[in-house]
Parts: structure tokens; sequence; C-alpha cells
């Protein structure tokens, strides 16, 4: 344990306390304090930057369009028909190949963000590693340059995109636990929306340019050999680096915590277990929220991954009017979360989360049973299921900081994330186990609710102490 002597000669250090009680919650650190808006804003615009990363890169554009296309396909098998079964089991290899670098990418993730956070935390360097991983990142987007469109190519393409996928998810951790050093008891959950929110409208941005490019034909420009995809993932790199400055100039370095000798690597994974049941044994609301939250995220992410599916083969949604409803569902995303925060602090996470879960469920359902009433349905439906998963992410991230120890931010947020990955099988088996079951793509909308009315549930189980809007205003 840290002498105060030794505290107060180095600001830089924070002493931390004894190590068999759980500290003081961190947020209650600045609940006295006026967060400057330029640092709030300068945290919040790191989601802008990098969530082309997804938006972008894995989702829409370079992934789904180009990764997994005819020009990674034997010239032979390309040329045949797209119903043809030779080229649909080319195009299975190519999206299973994919898969196993993400799973790859997964365990990774499960394994080191909570250690390599607990060590960020110790050591006063959560800023410091989140500008490595954040680096990391625009490297790989920068590589994917060189991802040239022939089949030779594709495997360098699925290690890229896998390594972006473990960077992003590091930086993420110490991005979501720096959100205490932003926040306070009052203003956290308005902090965590407009992050989520910068998020999304950035990556609507980022898709916007995307569309205006492919629609004035790159001005003459040859994209022959992928050319046009290569330079997108280029343009990612730059946004990154660029938007990513506010927070390098703005937000300051957390204090290092002195807790004695400093622990080699794999001795952090005993002190990762012995906290894990210390949280466990202290603090069970903490331990069963990153349960339940990560089954309901599991969820939510089901709702954007199988969504462009769902519009496009059980409503009948064309290529452009997918790419449409995606842009419009990202950006109503977006609004909610802004909105879902100001909500957040006035009654609390918690509320927020069960409300928005309970509307997602309600409004899933409609989706199942209007499957055959035509497209207006799923535009009301999907706005509507688009406004709520932002909100209910952002309460998350919110209600975890609200609870989070001082010292432990990195630490905590790298186990949400671990749940998370852990559980992140749920929703893809519920939506192929009942359309294999039942044999109609919109069966599979079921299971995706299915998995957020089990986080639900699990959710109205959880009950946090010290997180309600109100109670924060009051003290």
């Amino acid at each position: 344990m840290t002498t105060p002597d030794a505290a107060d000669r180095d600001p830089q250090v924070r002493a931390t306390v004894d190590t068999d009680a759980l500290p003081a919650l961190a947020l209650d650190e600045n609940a006295d304090r006026v967060i400057p808006r330029k640092q709030v804003w300068s945290w919040a615009m790191w989601d802008w930057a990098t969530q082309p990363f997804n938006s972008v890169i894995l989702t829409f554009v370079f992934t789904t369009l180009y990764l997994i296309s005819d020009t990674f396909l034997d010239p032979s098998v390309a040329a045949l028909a797209d119903d043809n079964p030779v080229k649909q089991a080319a195009f299975a290899d190519l999206a299973a190949t994919l898969g196993w670098g993400t799973t790859i990418a997964g365990i990774l993730i499960a394994l080191l963000a909570p250690v390599l956070a607990q060590r960020a935390d110790a050591a006063g360097k959560r800023k410091q590693w989140l500008i490595v991983y954040t680096t990391a990142l625009v490297v790989t987007m920068a590589l994917l340059y060189f991802v040239q469109g022939a089949p030779e190519w594709f495997i360098l393409g699925v290690v890229l995109i896998s390594a972006g996928t473990v960077f992003s998810e590091l930086a993420g951790v110490n991005y979501n636990s720096m959100i205490t050093q932003v926040a306070t008891p009052k203003t956290v959950g308005r902090v965590s929306g407009l992050g989520w929110g910068l998020g999304y409208i950035g990556g609507i941005v980022a898709l916007v340019i995307v569309v205006l490019l492919n629609s004035f034909h790159w001005f003459g420009m040859d994209t022959s050999n992928g050319m046009a995809y290569r330079l997108i993932a280029v343009g990612c790199a730059v946004w990154a680096v660029v938007f990513s400055i506010p927070l390098v100039l703005n937000v300051a370095e957390t204090p290092k915590l002195v807790t004695g000798p400093k622990r080699n690597f794999f001795l952090s994974y005993v002190d990762l277990f012995r906290h894990i049941a210390r949280i466990f044994r202290e603090d069970r609301p903490t331990f069963w929220f990153l349960c339940a939250s990560a089954v309901y995220r599991d969820g939510l992410s089901g709702v954007f991954t199988f969504g462009a599916v769902i519009a496009a083969r059980v409503f009948g949604f064309s290529s452009n009017e997918v790419i449409i409803f995606g842009i419009a569902a990202n950006l109503i995303a977006g609004i909610g979360t802004i909105i879902g925060g100001r909500l957040d602090d006035r009654f609390g996470p918690r509320a927020v989360i069960i409300g928005a879960l309970s509307l997602l469920v309600l409004s899933g359902f409609v989706v199942f049973v209007a499957h055959d009433s035509g497209k207006v349905v799923f535009w009301i439906c999907g706005m509507v299921l688009s406004s709520l998963v932002g909100p209910v992410q952002s309460a998350s991230r919110s209600l975890l900081a609200r609870v989070t120890p001082v010292g432990r931010e990195g630490e905590i947020f790298g186990l949400y994330a671990t749940t998370g990955r852990a559980a992140s099988w749920l929703a893809s088996l519920a939506w192929t186990l009942l359309i294999a079951w039942f044999g109609a793509i919109y069966w599979g909308i079921l299971g995706i609710i299915a998995v957020i009315a089990v986080g639900l549930v699990l959710m109205l189980f959880v009950k946090m102490p010290h997180v309600t809007g109100e109670d924060a205003a009051k003290s």
C-alpha cells in the first residue's frame, strides 16, 4: 500500500487503498469538479474518429462489397452464375476463412483486454496505450491498400481485418475507461451518449462520402484492381488520425497507481482472477450486470449484423435501398443515443436499459409478425429499433462507469469486453437454428429478439446501487 507521503511528492502518483476492500467509486472523485467542455468533446471525438473502421471497413463497404466478392474467387469460378452451387460454395469458403480470422481475434481480445487494461491502469498509461492501439489500428487500415484484387491477396486482407478488430477493441477498452476523467456523476449519461452518438454520425458521414465518390465514378480515376476500396481504407486511416488529435491534445493522462512491486505479464492474470473473485464476493450486482449485459449486447449486435439481410431477403429491399436504410438507421441511432444520454442522467442508466430493451423486444416482434406486410412496416419498426440500440449501449457504459472503483477503470471495462466476447455466439446461433428448423429467414428475427429478451430478464434481476441519475443530481 502506498503511503500518503509518496502520493504527495509526485502528483502523477495516486495512492491506492487497502487491497482487501473495493476502493471508492471513480466518478465520485469528480463530484465537485466542473469538466471543461473542450475535454468532453475531445474525448467524444475519438468515437467519431474510429467509427469508419466498423461502418465502412467491417460492415458496409470493404469487407462486404470487396473482400467477400467475385474479385477473390478463382476466375473460372467467378464466371459462373451466382446461383451455381460451386460458386456459392466458394463464397462460403471466403466467408468461413474471414470468420476464422475474426474468431481468433475475438479470442485474443477476451484473453488480453482485461489484463492489458489492468496494467495500463496501474502504470498510469491509459491514454498512452489508447494512442498506441489507435496507431496500430490506423496502420492496419492503411495496409489494406496493398490488398489487391486477386485471390492470392485474400489472406492478407483477412489478417489485417482481424488485427484491426483486436486493436480497435483494445483501444476501445482504454477509451471507455477514460470516461471517468471527463464526466461527473451528474453528467456521465450525456457524456457517454455524446460519444456513442458522434460515433454513429461520424460513420454515416464517412459512408456518405463513399457513396458520393461512387456516384461521381471517382472522377474518372482508374478503379481497377480494387483501387477504389483500397483508397477507401486509406481514407479511413487518415480520418482516424485527424479526428483523434483533439483527445491527444486535450485529455490528460491518468495518474500512476503505486501498488507494490511491478508484476510480470503472466502474474497479472493471477491478480485478474483475484479481482474477479472479489467483485463476485463483494460487489455481486456489478458481476451479474457484466453477465446480463453480455447477453443483451450480443442481441443488439445481431440487430445490425442481420438487419441488412432481413431487409433484402424478407422485405425485398434493393441494394440501393439497403444502403439508404443503413445510413438512415445509423443516423437515427446516433440521434437517439444523444437523447438517451439525457434520459440516463435524469432517470438512471438501469431504467434506460430496461425501457429500451423492452421496446426493442416489442418492435422486433412486430417485424416478425408483420414480415409479409411490405417495406413500410420494416422502415417504421427498423427506425424504432435503430433509435433504441444506441441508448442501451451508451447507458451500459454509463452504468459501468458509475460503479467502477478508482484505479480499476481499465480492468473493469476490459472485463466488459471479455464477457461480451464470451457471449458473442448467442445471436448468431439463435438466428441460424431457427432458420434451419423452420426453413425461412424471417424466423431468424425471432432468434435475435429472443436473445435480447433473455438479456432483459437477466437485467431485471440486477439491482445496481448508486446509479440513479436523480440521486446523483441531489448529491
